[in-house]
């Protein structure tokens, strides 16, 4: 060990009775007994440990001592006369000959009691991360990121992959995030941008030659935070294969991440490989979203035909979708919150009515049922004491309204959720394309570089007008785990004439595409090899591993959810110096809160 112990505080057992002994760590606690007597608990890295004083001198030492400051102790192992069976130090003490104050905490009062930090406030966490990772429950998550990061590199070695890092300062590329962008101070008025991912370098070292390449990649994007995401940077197992297939980055990835989520998952029960895979438009049809949690065994079904003339108003010409779950058995307090719920998420209203154990539709929007009953049971399939909820509108919205309905009525249920599993599935062949949101034409809906079904003569018929762009798939898949999406990735679209077509659909011309990507548009004329990959995120992984609902629990210092960082004060001013080097004016300043 080193010169400040010769043990750790997680280290001694009864075998060390007699031992001579030097510990060093934080005061935890301190539990005065009597004038000259008191038990201090001394906490390091792997345990506790408790020293015992019985002296005037060593008393007084302490008593000047606020908590948390760091002490060495030098001492004899005795056995407790009083043990304490739920600690691994538990049956041994320390008789202290020396103690030596080797960092004095100046505060008599702690933003938060250590061992209970994850009670606090988080703001307050965030800025005082440095003793918020102090308590074990909270270094955990990191000492679990460490060996899954670990586990993931080494199974990635093994299944022949290199890996190699990518540049940080890059350029700015539409990859569907806002960039971070960085000023360059030798060339007034450009930027580089924090890459959103190495999407472009990795398959550029396809082209170069390398046939597997991971790393362990930092990705910037500046988008909103949520509970599974956090602000800013995120980690991502990336990884491309050449001369690959999407069955080939399946399989790989299937192999390397259902042994880590046994090895070190909360739950003992990994959905084994081969995963299922779910066609998107499949997965919108019968969950109401592409990140199904198929721990819950509940589906939607189509309600359209039977319920859109029923004289329900918001049915009228509208897709209606409906849930139904037996043992649901939630009074009206609880249904109405469940609805409220649904449409706070979705942005719609949900619906319901019940088939009450006597044969009765009640409930809800049930007098609108009652002439098609027997119609209504047969087709959903009703037995007595079902409650179905019902959602309506556009196909898409109908859907997406469903999904939040499915999942909180699954989770409301624990007879329709068996929550204690990891739930993989592959989500596959999603559209190639989108009607943008705020542009209102065609967009890439999930990556621009992926290979469309079809290949070029699809386009061309698209181009030509014989074919929908929005009925092109792609040859794009999503890992899905327990409702989260965990990774992404795609068969890469290695041929420039496949890839000019497939952005002059979105208004992106050869020269555009030349301009925006001229390294890998250059690089494929130069003979790309086929090639595939993904990313699963490291982030949202250890995430469900660990079972944190806040993603924030798993990353050692966090951003809040307004992309500050509060420890170390980060984004700041700076120097007008500093702005006059990069040739920068400030034209608006935001109001200090």
């Amino acid at each position: 060990m080193t010169q400040n112990r010769t043990h750790t505080c997680g280290e001694l057992r009864l075998e060390h009775v007699g031992q001579r002994v030097k510990l060093s760590g934080w005061i935890e606690n301190v539990r005065e007994v009597g004038q000259n007597f008191a038990f201090v608990i001394l906490r390091d890295f792997y345990g506790v440990t408790q020293v015992v004083i019985e002296t005037e001198e060593q008393m007084a030492l302490i008593h000047g001592l606020n908590k948390e400051s760091t002490v060495s102790v030098e001492g004899t192992v005795r056995e407790r006369s009083s043990k304490n069976k739920n600690l691994p130090t538990g049956e041994i003490e320390i008789v202290p000959e020396k103690i030596e104050v080797l960092g004095r905490c100046q505060y008599n009062e702690l933003p938060f009691q250590v061992n209970r930090s994850r009670e606090a406030d988080e703001a307050l966490r965030l800025k005082y991360r440095y003793l918020d990772l102090r308590n074990p429950a909270v270094k955990k998550n990191i000492i679990l990121r460490c060996n899954v990061v670990s586990a993931l590199r080494s199974a990635m070695t093994d299944h022949g992959f290199l890996e190699i890092t990518t540049p940080i300062l890059t350029a700015s590329s539409p990859e569907g995030a806002r960039d971070y962008l960085v000023p360059a101070r030798k060339h007034p008025g450009k930027f580089y941008a924090l890459p959103q991912a190495p999407q472009q370098f990795k398959q550029l070292l396809m082209t170069s030659g390398f046939d597997r390449y991971f790393q362990i990649a930092p990705c910037f994007r500046d988008e909103d935070a949520r509970g599974d995401r956090t602000p800013g940077e995120f980690y991502q197992l990336d990884m491309e294969m050449a001369f690959a297939s999407q069955d080939d980055v399946l399989g790989v990835l299937e192999d390397v991440l259902v042994p880590v989520f046994q090895k070190f998952g909360l739950y003992d029960r990994v959905t084994p490989a081969p995963f299922r895979r779910i066609r998107f438009n499949d997965a919108m049809e019968l969950y109401g979203t592409d990140k199904p949690d198929l721990r819950i065994d509940l589906t939607i079904q189509d309600a359209t035909e039977l319920l859109s003339g029923c004289g329900f108003e918001p049915f009228a010409g509208n897709v209606v979708k409906a849930v139904a779950v037996s043992g649901f058995e939630g009074a009206r307090k609880q249904i109405d919150k469940l609805c409220a719920d649904v449409e706070v998420q979705a942005g719609e209203k949900a619906y319901w009515f019940r088939y009450d154990e006597n044969g009765e539709l009640v409930g809800g929007i049930s007098k609108f049922l009652q002439p098609i009953k027997a119609e209504l049971v047969e087709e959903l399939g009703l037995s007595k004491g079902s409650f179905v909820g019902l959602t309506a509108g556009k196909r898409s919205t109908a859907q997406k309204t469903a999904g939040v309905l499915r999942t909180k009525l699954g989770a409301a249920c624990p007879s329709h959720m068996d929550k204690e599993q990891y739930q993989f599935c592959w989500i596959v062949d999603f559209p190639m394309y989108e009607i943008g949101e705020e542009s209102g034409q065609l967009e890439f809906c999930h990556n621009p570089f992926s290979m469309p079904n079809g290949g070029l003569e699809i386009l061309k018929k698209a181009a030509a007008g014989e074919a929908d762009p929005l009925s092109i798939t792609a040859f794009q898949y999503d890992l899905v785990c327990n409702g989260y999406e965990t990774a992404s990735g795609a068969v890469r679209n290695h041929d420039p004439e496949i890839m000019i077509q497939a952005f002059q659909l979105v208004r992106l011309g050869e020269e555009a595409v030349k301009s925006k990507f001229p390294a890998m548009y250059n690089a494929f004329c130069y003979g790309a090899p086929p090639h595939a990959g993904a990313a699963p995120g490291v982030d949202r992984m250890i995430m469900l591993l660990s079972g944190e609902e806040s993603i924030r629990e798993v990353i050692t210092f966090p951003m809040n959810q307004k992309a500050q960082d509060l420890l170390m004060g980060a984004p700041s001013t700076v120097e007008q110096k500093q702005l006059d080097e990069l040739h920068i004016a400030i034209t608006a300043q935001e109001d200090e809160e």
